[in-house]
Order: structure tokens, then sequence, then C-alpha cells
């Protein structure tokens, strides 16, 4: 957690009255000329008043044990709080400040029940972390620097955030009731041994089933400069249980299945809700498979990372689904990202996203079967119609949808969601014997191949009024560079320079500069980009492919052929005993001297 300022240190000493406070905490004091004094709350045997409290400085001491200090001091000392605590309290000028002293009881309220069982606690543990992610600026910041800002997306997976303060909403450790509430909350994994919260500093992403129940619970690290070798990624300690958004995957036919709970978040804001997640590469369990056969998924888009990782466990994932009978496709991102990352780098990301998964890649034998354009239905049951969200209207994302209509397309999108969802307080529970069918979304419908024109000097490419030439593709000879020179040309205006496509700043300036040479907008030239990228791409791996492939004239051009007599030659001088002064001599015949030596 950040440091309190010192400007607001010095702000609660000077403008919180001592006076009032101790006051109204019940203390009984006596005026001794411009001082108040009363029996030292903080020593036994005080029978004479030794506390002085002198109203002028806002300041206290105590001449029979030596305590002392400031207003925050005397919160601490009264309440048994920490500095940051109780400088906490001062801030919300809290009633609990008022009431006596009670050194049994923390001053803020505890939010859990001691009756609760394990699985009620752990809720009440996700409950206090989503109020207080609600109100961090800090921990919604995050979401936003990472793309998730869908305004349902909080409530619906009841995210949360661990900032440090949950200890303040639990007895102290000292008396038997929170002794007892923190074992407990040692067992499930909250809090560790040492007594911290396992999940401090972390966004938390809950697992919940269908009646609400937490199974798993996910961190992720939201602050910087964390100490050298501090896990990002955390989960309780035990085996994963639980399908994360199993919701999201009734009534469907495929589902997306992602590498990390952060990039199933990504899908689900930018409107493709049959989305769920392993824990991890080697993170996928039976349960997700079972949850798989329960609702009736034919087809699974692998959406891990792109990186070496990523890869091996897509495959080896790939091979156990289809070996149980499941259509496995892989969904393919540029070198070294994922989903998130991707999403936010192509914008807008429904469009991206769509195009990844209309792409993606069969990992079957033989031709792929057809996907077509579906509708998947996702059905909420009563027991879970509060953490439904409607299902976003994805009918008119096309990437190749005219430009002039782009801008227009997604304000008709925003404002026609807008209005098709109704306020959750307006939505009544469904019966459990008949369900509703929600609203549906349509998978965006597969995009054309690029007319692309190729030669040995470079790749060519138009896009409505804009032509695009590529050259040097030939020279990136790993897949993880991609620095090629590009020219656009619109009418009379031209736009040259070299760019590195896989570096995010690079492609951000060069797309900044042609739009301004260009006359039109960065959103038309970054879609122009997402689109060359891929032809690029297709052409970079074929050439690649070309020289790691020995052609026939190669592999008999690699090595001379020997004739008999020029092999018996060649035997003859290797096996001859003066080889070595043979070699000195022809080397001296040539001009080097010295050799001998």
């Amino acid at each position: 957690m950040a440091r309190v300022p010192e400007s607001e240190i010095e702000r609660l000493k000077a403008s919180v009255s001592l006076l009032r406070l101790v006051e109204a905490g019940g203390h009984v004091l006596k005026t001794q000329g411009r001082d108040r004094v009363l029996c030292c709350p903080f020593h036994e045997g005080d029978a004479t008043p030794s506390c002085v409290l002198t109203p002028d400085k806002n300041v206290w001491h105590c001449f029979g044990c030596g305590a002392g200090g400031t207003v925050i001091d005397w919160v601490m000392r009264t309440r048994s709080v920490s500095f940051r605590h109780a400088v906490e309290l001062l801030q919300q000028d809290s009633p609990a400040l008022a009431a006596p002293v009670n050194r049994a009881v923390r001053s803020v309220a505890p939010a859990f029940a001691p009756e609760a069982d394990d699985a009620a606690l752990l809720r009440q543990v996700i409950d206090e972390y989503h109020a207080t992610l609600r109100a961090s600026p800090e921990a919604q910041a995050y979401l936003a620097q990472r793309g998730l800002v869908e305004p349902e997306l909080i409530e619906t997976f009841r995210l949360g955030y661990a900032n440090r303060t949950l200890g303040y909403r639990l007895p102290i450790k000292q008396v038997k009731a929170g002794a007892a509430l923190r074992g407990r909350l040692q067992q499930l994994g909250v809090l560790r041994a040492s007594g911290h919260e396992h999940f401090a500093g972390s966004l938390v992403v809950p697992v919940l089933d269908a009646a609400g129940h937490v199974t798993e619970v996910y961190g992720r690290k939201i602050t910087a400069n964390l100490r050298p070798g501090t896990p990002l990624h955390l989960y309780l300690p035990g085996p994963h249980r639980g399908v994360f958004n199993d919701v999201g995957l009734v009534g469907q036919e495929e589902a997306i299945l992602c590498e990390a709970l952060i990039d199933a978040l990504t899908f689900w804001c930018a409107g493709y809700r049959n989305v769920t997640s392993a824990y991890g590469v080697e993170g996928f369990t039976d349960e997700l498979a079972d949850a798989f056969r329960r609702h009736g998924i034919r087809r699974v888009l692998i959406a891990f990372d792109a990186d070496a990782p990523g890869n091996r466990g897509a495959e080896k994932l790939a091979a156990r689904l289809m070996a149980d009978g499941f259509e496995c496709y892989r969904c393919r991102f540029p070198k070294g990202m994922d989903a998130n990352q991707y999403a936010l780098d192509v914008q807008p990301a429904a469009k991206a996203l769509g195009l990844v998964i209309r792409q993606a890649e069969w990992l079957g034998n033989g031709a792929a079967p057809a996907r077509g354009v579906r509708e998947p239905v996702a059905v909420p049951t009563s027991e879970i119609s509060s953490l439904v969200a409607a299902p976003v209207a994805v009918d008119s994302i096309d990437p190749l949808a005219d430009e002039a209509q782009e801008d227009g397309d997604a304000a008709a999108v925003s404002e026609k969601d807008a209005a098709a969802a109704p306020p959750a307080s307006a939505v009544p529970a469904p019966p459990t014997s008949a369900v509703p069918a929600p609203p549906t979304y349509r998978v965006p419908p597969s995009e054309p191949a690029l007319a692309v024109e190729i030669d040995d000097k470079e790749l060519r490419l138009t896009l409505g009024d804009r032509a695009y030439a590529v050259r040097g593709i030939e020279k990136n000879l790993s897949y993880e560079q991609l620095k090629v020179w590009i020219k656009v040309r619109r009418a009379e205006f031209v736009h040259v320079d070299t760019v590195e496509l896989y570096q995010a700043k690079q492609r951000a300036g060069w797309i900044k500069q042609a739009a301004i040479e260009l006359g039109v907008s960065e959103e038309h030239v970054k879609a122009d980009l997402g689109r060359l990228l891929r032809a690029v791409e297709a052409q970079q791996d074929t050439l690649i492919k070309q020289r790691l492939t020995p052609t026939a004239a190669r592999a008999a051009g690699s090595a001379p052929v020997l004739s008999a007599s020029q092999q018996d030659a060649a035997l003859a001088l290797l096996r001859d005993p003066r080889l070595a002064e043979r070699i000195v001599h022809d080397v001296a015949a040539i001009g080097v001297v010295g050799e001998d030596a």
C-alpha cells in the first residue's frame, strides 16, 4: 500500500480536536490552568490524574507511564490499532471513535459472523474484498489499464481487491474469538501462518458455482516495484476446484478456453460470453471436462498464450480433448502475446478477438468440420440469475464493414445494448421449473481472404483507396521479429517508413504519422495495419519454411562429387605419415613462413 502523505498526517494532527475526542470517549477531564488532566487509561493505579492534555498544541502526555503524542497516537493507544488504521479512522470521522474503549473488539465492526461455516466465511472474505475494490481508485485503474471496463464486470464476477486491510475487520488475535477466526482463515488459505493476507496487493477473482459458493480464488498482483521473486499469480492452497463462468457455457456448442482468468475476462468484456479458463497451461481439470460434456460443448477454441509454454500446453490439451470426442481449434496471437495484450494492442477489441475466433486453426486430422454462424444461448438459473449480465450484441461487428460506417456502428451497438438491457432490479428471477430464453448474440461472420499480390521484391495490398507495399520480409529469418519497409499511397499522398511490426511503440508511431500524412483517421490506419500484418506474417512463414526445407538442387550442390581416382588420392594424402611436413612445406610455398617453428 502507498504511504500516507506527510501533508495528510499533519492535517489530521492540526484539524482533529484531541480534547473533543477524549471527552467523547467518556473520560473525565479536570481543568488545570490552560491544560486538562485525567487519570491515564494506559497504566493502572493512577489515582492522581497524571495524563495532561494541552489543547493549544493538540497533544497529550502522561507523567506516570511516559506515553504521549498527537491525536493519532491517542487513537492507536485506545483502539489497539496500527498507525495506518488510526489515520483511516480519523479520515472517516468514524463514529466508533466516540464509543467507550473496549480493548477486546476492533473499532471497526467485524465483518464476519463467528458461527458461519467455511463456505460462508470464504464468501464473506470475497464480499469484503469486493467492497474494497468498489472504493479503491487504484484497483479500478488497474482494471482500466487491462481494458476490463465493461460496466457489469465487477458485479457479475464479484471482483475484489486485497489491500491489506482485512485484519481491520477481525477481532484482535489476543482474544479467543479473534484467534479462532484467524486460525480458520489460515486453514482456508486467506491468511498465511504469519498472519499476513495471502492475496495482499492483488486483484481478486473468485470462481463461483451456481449457488454462489466460492470454489477457488485467483489473485493477480497489481502493485509495482515488487521484491524479486514475488509471484504475480496466486491461488488458494490445494487442488483447483470449480469452473470459471460456468453459466456462460449453458446452451453453447462452442467454448473459448483461456490460459488465465484475466484473458477470459477480456473475451467476456468484448462480448464473447461463452468463455472459461484453465488454471494455467497445465491447469485443465477433470471438472472442466465434465462441464463441457454437461453443457453439450462440441468445439473448444484453445486461446492459450502465444509462447513456448502456451503452445506446448495447447498441443497437449488438444490431444486429450480430441481423444474425448471434442473438436479442437487453436486461437493464434502474435508471438509472445496473450489475449489481453492482443485486445489492448489491436482495437477495437471486439473485432480483433472476433477475427482470432473466426481464424482459429483446426488441430485435428483432415479437413476441419464446418463451424458456421450460430446463436449460442446463455441460460441463467434461479440461483445464479443475479450473476448473469445480458450478453453483448455483436451482430453488426464486421471488420470488413464500409469504412464510412465504422464509427457509427460502434455507437449504434452501444446504444442498442443500453436500450436492450433492463436494470437488474427489473428482471424477476425465473422459476426453477421453467427457464426462459435470455438474449442471444451472434458470432461475427468469417472474413474473406485478402487480395494480396506478391513478387520477388514486395508484397502489395489495396484496402479502400489506400495502396500498401511492403519490402524486406525475406530479411526476417525468425518468428520473433518482423522489421519491414512499408509504403502507403492515397491519391497524391504518400507515407514511407521502416517499422518493427512486433514492437507496439513503433506500430503506434507509424499509425499516427501515416494517418497525418494520408489525411485519414488513426482507427482506419490501425485496422489496415492489422490486415496487412496478417498478410506479411503469412509471407514470412512461407519464406522461413522454404529456407528450412532443402531442395534437390541445393542438396546436390552442397557437396562436390569426387571421381574414384580423386578419392584414392585424397585418402592417400590423409594416410601419409609426413602429412604435417607436407602441409608446412605447402604453406611456405605460398609465402607464409615461420609455421615450422
